[in-house]
């Protein structure tokens, strides 16, 4: 019998004080854990003291978009960073833009107000529900990420917009002042502007502490957008940065059979990436390198073949949703990390999968993508 347990790459994830996101079977989310479902996320909030039983007299906002339900490391920090410097007649407001499926009383929030805002980019009907939702009730403080595109210019367009101080890519701060980069080993700082724009890691987004968790809804501006989507282009996942990769299918020293691995990739219209030793010997070109030396991402699913697992690929990994490894080695670390683990041979499971891909596309006869088809 298989002594190796499974793990469900469809079941919810946590995000760990350590900043991996895994399930462990018959293990919950702890108190010092972010949780995905509703019942993670209540028995991660109830085990935390509410940060406040005060009535509220003022508030915080913090003020994000979301992405298919979820909300960045960014925006989390930017919840956490007004919960910090709320006091306790202060209530912490989080406006989300889109769906939002985290509990916001584990984020730190005490009010969750949601903006069903449409598909299309619409900056400027954002900037009129956000000048709506302050007019009758203004913020102390307005906490936006500076590293998420959509919250930064939407932060910049509220700064112009109402003359409120603010501060770009916000390093630290504290009750009275908000420190920047200022150059090399350099720090700037100033009193602690109006609206905040925080640049990424700036806050430690787990608190000891857990919002009221309350929910309401802000309706979407009903006026015209002054934008207008003209076409989509569907981009070949080759031309795609590894960074934005929603999909990424990765190779290590494990991997030597190449034109199968990159026909899997483009099978599943999934970007290239690889650990550092394949780079090294030149089977793969810098640019795909992934890991503490190489890049970082955050793509939802993370395939990788023949990949031990070292801390520096590890940590170029930390922000994936689900990882499934396939290692002749079971005890590797990344088979420690991964959602999913298949103990074979890189090169049958690739094959196998490559079949499974063509029986799937014949079924439902999609032909096959190539890239720049």
């Amino acid at each position: 019998m298989n002594a190796i347990r499974r793990i469900n790459p469809r079941r919810p994830y946590t995000h760990t004080a350590e900043g991996l996101k895994r399930i462990v079977l018959g293990q919950s989310a702890s108190a010092g854990e972010d949780a995905s479902t509703p019942a993670q996320a209540g028995a991660a909030s109830a085990a935390k003291p509410l940060r406040s039983q005060a009535p509220a007299v003022r508030r915080m906002l913090a003020v994000a978009h979301s992405e298919r339900g979820a909300l960045s490391a960014g925006a989390r920090q930017a919840v956490a960073a007004a919960a910090l410097l709320a006091q306790a007649d202060t209530a912490v407001h989080l406006l989300v833009f889109g769906d939002c499926r985290d509990d916001p009383a584990a984020l730190g929030a005490d009010v969750l107000i949601q903006a069903q805002a449409p598909a299309a980019h619409a900056p400027d009907l954002a900037l009129a529900a956000l000048l709506a939702e302050i007019a009758g009730d203004p913020p102390l403080h307005i906490f936006m990420s500076d590293e998420d595109p959509d919250d930064a210019d939407l932060g910049r367009r509220l700064a112009a917009h109402t003359g409120y101080t603010a501060a770009t890519g916000v390093v630290s701060l504290n009750a009275s002042e908000a420190f920047r980069m200022a150059g090399p080993a350099q720090l700037a700082r100033c009193p602690l502007p109006r609206i905040l724009l925080l640049a990424a890691d700036a806050v430690d987004e787990a608190l000891p502490c857990a919002g009221r968790g309350l929910r309401r809804q802000l309706p979407w501006p009903q006026a015209p957008a002054r934008y207008r989507e003209q076409a989509r282009f569907k981009l070949d996942a080759a031309e795609l940065a590894l960074e934005e990769a929603d999909l990424i299918v990765s190779a290590g020293n494990g991997v030597h059979d190449l034109e199968s691995f990159h026909a899997l990739a483009t099978a599943l219209g999934a970007a290239v990436g690889a650990s550092r030793v394949p780079v090294d010997d030149g089977r793969f070109p810098r640019s795909q390198q992934i890991g503490a030396t190489g890049k970082t991402v955050s793509a939802s699913l993370y395939l990788a073949f023949g990949i031990s697992g070292a801390v520096q690929h590890l940590q170029g990994i930390k922000d994936c949703r689900h990882v499934i490894a396939v290692n002749l080695d079971a005890s590797a670390p990344l088979i420690k990390r991964a959602d999913l683990s298949i103990i074979d041979d890189a090169h049958s499971v690739t094959r196998a999968l490559l079949d499974e891909v063509a029986r799937a596309r014949e079924a439902a006869r999609i032909p096959l993508e190539t890239p720049h088809g």
